[in-house]
């Protein structure tokens, strides 16, 4: 399967109709990116149930901006909606291998209520903090 390429106009279609989607930010200029560009190409088509998108970091500020894009070349995996892996480096085969098949075996249902006891969490830490208390 070929790879499509993420923008801000299509991103969010694309990731809410799909259930497991890696996306390569990426940009031309960068050697790791070339470099790593034919190892996701391949495993694109070895895993022709899964969708690979690209993310131009230089067309696409705004999406890499959205995503805290500190270095490229990133991989990020996301299932079901949530983002399940995200790493910069340019990953060799085996291990682009091994993490689409950490991904797949993960239980979304026990991820999701992972992040909703995360995200209580952290709610319950942000009321506990007086206003103006922080940085003093």
């Amino acid at each position: 399967m070929a790879t499509v390429e993420l923008t801000k106009e299509n991103f969010d279609q694309t990731v809410s109709e799909n259930d497991f989607i890696l996306i390569d930010f990426w940009a031309s200029w960068c050697g790791p990116c070339r470099q790593f560009a034919p190892v996701y190409e391949q495993a694109s088509e070895r895993h022709d149930d899964l969708v690979f998108a690209k993310v131009d970091t230089e067309a696409q500020q705004e999406l890499a901006a959205a995503f805290d894009i500190r270095s490229i070349p990133t991989l990020m995996i996301v299932r079901e909606n949530v983002a399940v892996f995200a790493q910069p480096g340019a990953l060799p085969e085996t291990a682009l291998e091994d993490v689409i098949g950490q991904a797949r075996a993960l239980d979304m249902d026990e991820v999701r209520k992972s992040v909703a006891e995360a995200e209580a969490q952290s709610a319950a830490e942000g009321a506990e903090t007086p206003q103006g208390a922080q940085g003093s």
